[in-house]
């Protein structure tokens, strides 16, 4: 495989490409390139025969030109004339090009693509298939784009080190970390460390799992890796593509793109698998909430195999301080900005996003999602939100507790459990930002109002 795609990427800068038919794509990959890399006049005939054949399927094209060589006044102009819209920068091209789906690429678009990607990296050739099938991907290719880094060059931490709370010296009480308890077996892995990393394989109380974390999308989803029908767990690492300013992980046994956000794979042999991974509950909380609750916690060790400066606050310090995005993607900001925190569960039957901020007048919240009723507790300065499937019951906060019927119900990560010892079970949910929430959900989810 990897001496084909060497060969496939010599053929690519060669000029001699794979596309059918190979004239017409060469042809337009030259086009394309003379935009970019040619000579004033080069430039100014490809732009003119762009427009002279009036077809926004080269719109993609563009677009790409615009990321590889910035806003060159050319293709501006060529992209005004095939869209009647002035886009100044790569930013907004892409976010044009999200919100127009009917266009569709020239096959030139797919070889131009990976020529560009291949010149990165040579490695980012093995997650795609020639010629490349658009129709058998889940999510649109030309909106894939690249993040910066090398293939895998985010390195996953493969079932870490793990020590004991009360050696965890470098950790400081406000800081946040990613609480997980699976029967029985509690762990804490730092959001300070897993910034760096973004990837987790790890087994918890038995169950395979992987932490994904998506830096810039501000969400931790654990899933469960062993899917049915598959021999092995699935192990995970981050391709450094991304798709709607969401990474793209990849499985390390097939090179399938998978969705951080939604845990399907997208792309690649298992596109159309009809996989799903069952999504485990996770808290995002303070270090010293989650000790003080869980003493017998283990948490990551410093000892992760790689260096990098761990200190609190350092990863992606000007990222999570910021309101913009570093890529670009449609956002509605009509109800809430595009990097205000949300609480969302996805159930069958329905799916639900929670304000952060909700939880400031209440710590519980009873609402619904789908066809089930829960209740939410939440603390809003750790972001911390834990769901739970409340049947028929109320819940309020009394004295700093939650109050049902009984009397004080205990807050665990498995259960909600009540004073008869009734138990209502913990649902799963994830914390994000509300535009990559939206982004992936949209219409198929509600947002919560707070009364009033």
């Amino acid at each position: 495989m990897r001496l084909f795609r060497a060969a496939t990427l010599l053929a690519l800068m060669a000029g001699m490409l794979l596309s059918t038919p190979a004239r017409a794509a060469q042809d337009f990959v030259a086009l394309a390139k003379d935009i970019l890399i040619g000579t004033d006049a080069e430039r100014s005939a490809a732009a003119e025969t762009f427009i002279a054949r009036g077809d926004v399927d080269m719109v993609p094209t563009l677009v790409l030109l615009m990321r590889i060589g910035g806003s060159h006044v050319v293709t501006q102009r060529v992209l005004k004339e095939l869209t009647g819209e002035d886009l100044p920068n790569w930013r907004a091209a892409m976010r044009y090009q999200e919100a127009h789906p009917e266009i569709t690429p020239h096959p030139s678009y797919y070889d131009l693509k990976l020529w560009y990607w291949g010149g990165i990296d040579r490695d980012f050739l093995d997650l795609f298939a020639l010629p490349i099938d658009r129709d058998a991907m889940r999510i649109r290719f030309e909106e894939i784009t690249w993040g910066g880094n090398r293939f895998d060059n985010i390195p996953s931490l493969d079932n870490p080190a793990m020590i004991p709370a009360a050696q965890a010296d470098y950790m400081l009480d406000d800081d946040l970390v990613f609480g997980v308890e699976i029967n029985g077996d509690t762990r804490a892995y730092p959001l300070r460390i897993m910034g760096w990393h973004e990837m987790l394989n790890d087994v918890i109380g038995g169950v395979p799992v992987a932490l994904a974390y998506c830096t810039l999308c501000g969400a931790g989803v654990l899933f469960e890796t062993q899917a049915a029908g598959r021999e092995a767990p699935f192990v995970f690492g981050s391709s450094s593509l991304l798709y709607r300013s969401n990474k793209l992980m990849f499985d390390r046994a097939t090179k399938s793109l998978w969705n951080q956000f939604t845990g399907e794979p997208v792309s690649g042999p298992l596109a159309q698998s009809g996989i799903a991974l069952t999504i485990r509950p996770v808290a995002i909380t303070s270090w010293a909430d989650w000790r003080a609750q869980h003493p017998e916690t283990q948490v990551l060790s410093l000892e992760t195999g790689h260096i990098r400066d761990y200190d609190s606050g350092v990863v992606y310090r000007e990222y999570f301080a910021s309101p913009d995005l570093l890529y670009p993607t449609v956002t509605d900001e009509t109800r809430l900005l595009q990097k205000d925190y949300v609480y969302g569960i996805r159930v069958a039957g329905g799916a639900k996003a929670w304000p952060i901020t909700a939880f400031e007048k209440s710590p519980v919240i009873n609402d619904a999602v789908g066809l089930s009723n829960v209740v939410l507790v939440g603390d809003a300065s750790t972001r911390t939100v834990r769901a739970y499937d409340r049947g028929a019951h109320q819940f309020t906060w009394k004295n700093e507790q939650v109050t049902g019927p009984g009397g004080v119900w205990q807050v665990s990560e498995a259960a909600l459990v009540g004073p008869s010892g009734k138990r209502l079970p913990r649902m799963p949910g994830h914390v994000a930002y509300w535009f990559a929430w939206d982004g992936y959900l949209g219409a198929e989810s509600d947002l919560y109002a707070p009364p009033g």
